[in-house]
């Protein structure tokens, strides 16, 4: 964003690792309001100066996401879920339904979610959200609503230098996964579960107590179904691609679930070394697992959340996960085309 007399805000930068600075491009860009300044117009006295704002900044807030990856807006006047709300639909994008995710998650107002609910002591593994599935999010807005005392970050990374640093490693397993792919297998829960990082029922999943509705809108997203004795519904994805170029830089990236599911989708009905496979079946290897968790964590980023903090995500180029956490927290999400 401009800097200067007349710019209504300022970037502000971060000590390593709550930022980091890749090929000279800060990560995430974190903007700020430029107070003290008085002929700035507007003044960010409210929820309404800041919608305003983004509606006349909107092109230029867009292009610094794709050159950043991610935003950090910091101490702008977001107080409550209801601000945040008109914060995200004030760039106008149409919401994205929570459609085929795994994660427990609660309406709060509005195009507003609870993010993942899974409990406190659990780690969320690096992920882009709903890769495995055919819509996902083109963007995603994360809001601090209550800062946790300890932990609960939101780790950010960019996708297409883990897809850098993995050729670099081990190019026959990205040379495999470009060549087969990847599938993604999930027993929903007959109910919400809130034990697991992936409990998300599927009545809730597909918003439907009826298992006809449930079957006709599962098999628009995944392959094959099937219903279990205990009335939980497995789920197996059409072969995936896990690497994708973005079509508006030409960059590859690492646009998959992979770490996630094999880190974390793990409970009472899933498996992770068979809910993730390669195309063909054939399963991922252990180690290969473990170098590739290791790239994510020294490429991140952990910014340590402040109320009314609001991230935009570029769903395309950047992965994110959740650290463990002492509660109170209070992470809420929006997710848009």
């Amino acid at each position: 964003m401009p800097e200067g007399k007349q710019s209504s805000v300022r970037e502000i930068n971060l000590p390593v690792p709550e930022q980091k600075t890749f090929d000279g491009t800060s990560f995430p860009l974190i903007l700020s309001p430029n107070h003290g300044v008085e002929e700035i117009q507007p003044t960010f006295n409210s929820t309404l100066a800041v919608v305003e704002w983004i509606q006349s900044e909107k092109s230029n807030i867009e292009n610094q996401l794709l050159k950043h990856g991610a935003i950090l807006f910091r101490d702008f006047p977001v107080n409550c879920p209801l601000d945040f709300d008109n914060f995200v639909k004030a760039f106008g994008y149409e919401p994205l339904p929570y459609v085929g995710g795994a994660a427990p998650r609660t309406l709060v107002v509005g195009n507003v979610f609870t993010s993942n609910e899974a409990p406190p002591d659990t780690l969320i593994p690096f992920h882009h959200e709903m890769a495995q599935v055919p819509n996902y999010p083109s963007v995603l807005f994360f809001y601090c609503d209550n800062a946790p005392k300890e932990g609960g970050q939101t780790p950010l990374v960019l996708s297409n230098l883990v897809y850098q640093k993995m050729l670099e490693l081990n190019s026959g397993f990205v040379n495999t996964l470009k060549e087969k792919g990847v599938k993604y297998t999930r027993v929903l829960p007959n109910g919400d579960d809130p034990t697991s990082p992936i409990g998300r029922g599927w009545q809730s999943t597909y918003g439907t107590p009826d298992k006809d509705e449930a079957e006709k809108k599962a098999l628009e997203l995944v392959e094959s179904i099937e219903w279990l004795e205990d009335g939980c519904l497995k789920t197996v994805t059409r072969v995936l691609p896990a690497i994708r170029e973005d079509p508006r830089t030409g960059k590859e990236m690492w646009f998959n679930s992979v770490i996630a599911v094999y880190r974390g989708w793990k409970d009472s009905r899933n498996s992770p070394e068979t809910s993730i496979t390669f195309g063909d079946g054939s399963p991922m290897d252990p180690k290969v697992m473990d170098v590739l968790e290791n790239v994510l964590n020294e490429l991140a980023v952990d910014f340590i959340w402040k109320k009314g903090d609001v991230v935009m995500v570029d769903n395309r180029q950047a992965l994110h996960g959740r650290r463990s956490f002492v509660p109170p927290r209070r992470i809420l999400a929006s997710l848009c085309k």
